[in-house]
């Protein structure tokens, strides 16, 4: 079990938040109400949270830009390098909430 599926243990309970598995694009993924909050990622766990979060994450050189690939940075998205289980899943926690709280896309 790595680190993604230990993190993905701890939300397997939660009303409203599934596990993207398979293949494709959602696997490796937490999702509440089919949006991700959270996702395995090479560096460690990519993570959507508000922008001013995600800013102070990498001025603090705790995380690394998220660019999906598209060549620049999302600014609600922040890789984070994965830390204890306690750190990693209070920072999934905060994802969740902001996800929670931000209008449907």
């Amino acid at each position: 079990m790595d680190h993604f599926d230990r993190l993905a243990a701890a939300f397997a309970d939660r009303a409203g938040v599934t596990i993207g598995e398979g293949r494709g694009f959602g696997n490796g993924t937490l999702q509440a109400s089919g949006r991700i909050f959270a996702m395995r990622n090479a560096a460690g766990l990519a993570l959507k949270l508000p922008a001013g979060r995600v800013a102070a994450l990498l001025a603090a050189g705790g995380g690394l830009p998220f660019d999906a690939g598209k060549g620049r940075p999302m600014k609600e998205w922040v890789i984070v390098p994965w830390r204890s289980r306690e750190a990693s899943q209070a920072l999934a926690e905060e994802a969740l909430a902001f996800v929670g709280t931000v209008p449907g896309r």
